[in-house]
Order: C-alpha cells, then sequence, then structure tokens
C-alpha cells in the first residue's frame, strides 16, 4: 500500500521511435524528458530484425539504463514508459513495456491511461484460462490481442481496442512497426513528430525537444497508425468530437515547455493566474509560487494583478525516491526538506501564495506556517483550479473521495484548516476560458462530478462512492 501524500501524481509515459539505428538511445533520452509523468519505474523494448529485447526496472530512467543496458537493446525499432502506477500494483512485474508471444509474433505494449472495464474484462479472460502475469490493466490489451483471430497484429489489435473502454495512448512494437493508437475521447496526450528519416511517438512535445525531432501534430482521438520505414499510415480514422481531453494536463501534469491538446502548456498555466487574479483579488504586497507547478500561474497572477512575483520559496531538486527519513526524535522536518521559504523576501509582507491545487491539504497548511514562521504578515492562497471534489478513473493516481478535503468542507473550513488568511480557488468556468480548445471537449470529472465513461460501468460507479 503506497504511504498518503498530498499531492496528486503523474500518470504514465510512453515514447517510440521507428527507423533509426540508435532507437534505444533515442528512447531513453525521451523518456527522461518524460520523467515527470511517472518515477517508479521504467523500460525500453527494441526490435533487431529477429527478435525483442526487453530492459525494465524499478526507479528513475538515468538509474535503470547505462551505457551497456542500451548497447544490449539493438534494434531501428524501440519503445519506452515510465510508470507511475494508477492500476495495478507498484511491482516489477507491472512495470513496461510488458513484452508477450502470440500467434501473430512478439508483441510489446507500453500505456498510458486507464481501463475502466478492465476488470470485468479479465475476469471473463480469465475465466476461458487466460493466466495473467500482472495486475495491470495493460495485459488486458494483450490477451485480448492475442485471443483474436485475425489475419494482422493491426487487426488483432483494433478487435482488443474496440472492446475496452477508458483511457489510452499507447505504443505497440510488432516487429518492424509501431502501431500507435489513442482513445476515441483522448484522454490523455499523444504526438507525432519526426527525425529526419525517422518516426517518434511521445506523450509530450518536450520529449521531441531533446531529441532534437520536429512535431509533426497529435495523433487524433480515436486514431490508430502505424509507423514503419516506409513512412505513417492511419489504420483507424480519428473520432468526431466531443472529446474528453484531461483538464489537469494543463494545470498540473504535462511539462510547462510541452504542447498538448494543440496548446502550450506554460502559456495556458499563465492564463489560470491572470484569470486567479481576476477572480480572486486579494490586498497583498508580493506574489510567491508554488515550485515548481504553481510558477507560471503566479507570474500570471503577478502580471494581471500588479503585484511583484518574488521567489519567496526554493524547492531542493535532490530529493529522490530513496530519501530516508529522519528519526521520530527528529520532528517538523515535514515538506521542509523540498520547500524552503526566502526570508528576506517574505518576512512582513503579505503574500499571495499560489498553488494548482490542494488534494488532502495537509501540504498547503505546512506550506502556509513555514511562510508565516519565515515572518510573513498575511499569507493569501490561491489556487489555479476549482476544489478538487472526486477522484480520477482516466489514468491519473489520486486519493479515495473521502481523502479530498474538498469533497467534504466548505472553502472557509479548508482555510481554516490550512491557516490561510483568506482562500480563493479559480472557477470551472474561469478555468475552461483560460482554454482555446472548446470547453466541451474537456474532461473535468475531478472538479465537477461528471464521469464521461461511467453510465454502465459499474465497478468503477463504486469507486466513486468510496
Amino acid at each position: 500500500m503506497r504511504p498518503a501524500e498530498d499531492r496528486f501524481h503523474e500518470e504514465c509515459g510512453v515514447c517510440a521511435v521507428v527507423g533509426h539505428p540508435d532507437a534505444a538511445n533515442l528512447v531513453y533520452l525521451g523518456l527522461y524528458a518524460l520523467q515527470h509523468r511517472g518515477q517508479e519505474s521504467a523500460g525500453i523494448a527494441t526490435w533487431d530484425g529477429h527478435r525483442v529485447h526487453s530492459h525494465r526496472a524499478m526507479g528513475y530512467v538515468a538509474d535503470i539504463f547505462d551505457r551497456k543496458t542500451l548497447d544490449r537493446l539493438p534494434g531501428e525499432v524501440a519503445i519506452g514508459h515510465v510508470r507511475y502506477s494508477t492500476a495495478g500494483d507498484s511491482a516489477l512485474t507491472n512495470a513496461q513495456p510488458l513484452v508477450v508471444n502470440t500467434q501473430h509474433g512478439p508483441l510489446a505494449v507500453a500505456h498510458n491511461g486507464n481501463l475502466v472495464n478492465a476488470l470485468s474484462l479479465r475476469h471473463a479472460l480469465e475465466g476461458e484460462g487466460a493466466i495473467f502475469q500482472s495486475t495491470s490493466d495493460t495485459e488486458v490489451i494483450l490477451h485480448l490481442a492475442a485471443r483474436f483471430r485475425a489475419d494482422s497484429v493491426e487487426e488483432a489489435l483494433l478487435a482488443a481496442l474496440a472492446a475496452v473502454k477508458g483511457a489510452y495512448s499507447l505504443v505497440v512494437l510488432a516487429r518492424e512497426r509501431v502501431l500507435a493508437a489513442r482513445d476515441p475521447l483522448g484522454f490523455r496526450p499523444l504526438l507525432l513528430g519526426r527525425l529526419g528519416e525517422a518516426w517518434v511517438v511521445a506523450s509530450e512535445s518536450c520529449a521531441f525537444d531533446l531529441l532534437g525531432a520536429e512535431l509533426v501534430r497529435e495523433v487524433a482521438p480515436g486514431e490508430v497508425l502505424r509507423l514503419d520505414r516506409a513512412g505513417v499510415r492511419q489504420i483507424r480514422p480519428a473520432a468526431s468530437p466531443p472529446y474528453a481531453h484531461c483538464v489537469f494536463e494543463h494545470v498540473y501534469f504535462a511539462r510547462p515547455d510541452s504542447r498538448v491538446f494543440g496548446e502550450d502548456v506554460g502559456i495556458v498555466r499563465q492564463r489560470l493566474g491572470e484569470r486567479l487574479a481576476l477572480e480572486q483579488p486579494a490586498d497583498a504586497d508580493v506574489v510567491v509560487g508554488v515550485p515548481d507547478s504553481g510558477i507560471p500561474a503566479a507570474l500570471g497572477y503577478s502580471r494581471f494583478s500588479g503585484l511583484p512575483f518574488v521567489l519567496g520559496l526554493v524547492r531542493n531538486h535532490y530529493v529522490g525516491r530513496t530519501f530516508i527519513e529522519p528519526k521520530q526524535s527528529i520532528r517538523h522536518f515535514g515538506v521542509k526538506v523540498k520547500l524552503n521559504p526566502v526570508r528576506a523576501l517574505v518576512s512582513g509582507k503579505r503574500v499571495v501564495l499560489v498553488d494548482d491545487s490542494i488534494v488532502r491539504g495537509t501540504t498547503s497548511r505546512k506550506i502556509v506556517t513555514m511562510l508565516k514562521q519565515a515572518g510573513a504578515r498575511e499569507v493569501h492562497l490561491r489556487i489555479s483550479s476549482p476544489p478538487t471534489i472526486g477522484p480520477c478513473f482516466y489514468g491519473i493516481d489520486t486519493p479515495e473521495r473521502r481523502e479530498l478535503i474538498a469533497s467534504s468542507a466548505t472553502v472557509e473550513v479548508i482555510r481554516q484548516f490550512v491557516g490561510a488568511d483568506s482562500l480563493g480557488y479559480l472557477s470551472e468556468a474561469g478555468m475552461l476560458a483560460c482554454l482555446e480548445t472548446p470547453a466541451e471537449n474537456f474532461c473535468t470529472a475531478c472538479f465537477s462530478g461528471r464521469y464521461p465513461l461511467l453510465e454502465t460501468e459499474s465497478e468503477t460507479l463504486a469507486k466513486t462512492q468510496r
């Protein structure tokens, strides 16, 4: 059981390269750029013209892959994955890419998303004799593709995807080619790029920047592409809107230097901060953003309000997953191991503290306390998204509903709990107004309680009541 933490966790990231002699090395770099989407495990699978090679392990990309490991992953076709589990346990058996041998040949798959009908499909497959090696919902896709009698891998994958419901942006390695697929509602981003004669697919455009690849376009919602040395061919057309793009990709998850859902993330976050200043002004002296995700919105808040932005909080970027907590006798270190106030910039000041969200409220409480202990006269907490009232079932690891403070507490109760002098959230309408894409094409379930894919999925509906 993962310890409770007061943040949303990134989901997963995928990357694929086709038609380059150093495919594994390029995927490694792509995963490095996507590390923010998952820090639990990582893996790469390649095709050398004869067989699939793969390596996956728990930990960070840079710790898993060294020169010798990458040299053992030859071939011009490669896919990779970084993972933070949203379906399935935190274990090596669930690390991806998952690799299997089927009647269609060897397949490897890397998946970002979450299937809302995975449990019922798994039970049905097990009833027919299927043996699962992991607890990941991704394995359901592989079993379905392996069991369908089809003339090609493409037909088998299309049949498998027709049976699943939920969020998936995935890449499948099938010998000399890669199949890239996105669910019809387009919950998670997936982009197509080009590097010379090679083709690249990744969860975010920041991976292309590191590789020196050109962003070509998004893989459209519902679209399935085949990528090989001959080029890119569409094997399933795009779905028609409305879609259900995850608005939290823009609020928090995607890197600010990425372009997802047709918009630059950093620009959107500054707009969120500007709109927040319009809706939730504060009588204050300075604006401070919570590093790193709150910084762009804080800059927008500062620009619109005219209040100066100061780096009043500094983040320690070298706190890794192996950090050893001190003994209980060393008390109150709390969030200070990651954040520290700059006393000279906040002492005696009325501070607007900007963050992207409040989950349980405990981290916000610690940061507010930290600023006041550093001499801040007042702390006015401003959140660049609406109150989070429900969990996500489409690829984000969120707490259960009862653990989300806004699901049962008013804004005033939350303000008192975190110790802020005032608290203001961005409205849902205000958030959506900051996006160029029409509002009906975004999923806002965690803010609104309106779930796009729950009407017929009783197993998922049950989860929303927890």
